[in-house]
């Protein structure tokens, strides 16, 4: 019998450090009823890198020390986070904040 199951490897992840508390849980589509919309989840860190480069206008650097990460890190969180966001308003679905 052979065992299919695979171990994932790597490290495990870090909590990033986030500095505000974002009390908004849902944006959607206007009009259209949650429940008939597929939802995309953004964690927190991918909101804070959000906020720090485009609201705070910091560069990668700061923004990848603030959050106490690499600097390539950043940019991959950065990256997950538009592309995400992208998704959400072009294909029309639901973008939930999600905890982790």
């Amino acid at each position: 019998m052979v065992n299919n199951t695979k171990k994932l490897l790597g490290r495990p992840k870090r909590n990033r450090k986030v500095e505000f508390d974002h009390r908004i849980n849902f944006y959607k589509p206007q009009g259209v009823p949650l429940k008939n919309l597929e939802i995309i989840e953004l964690s927190f860190e991918e909101l804070e890198a959000l906020r720090l480069k485009n609201v705070e206008k910091k560069s990668q650097d700061e923004c990848a020390n603030i959050m106490k990460t690499s600097q390539s890190t950043f940019q991959r969180i950065l990256s997950e986070a538009y592309r995400k966001i992208s998704k959400g308003l072009i294909e029309g679905k639901a973008i939930k904040i999600s905890v982790d």
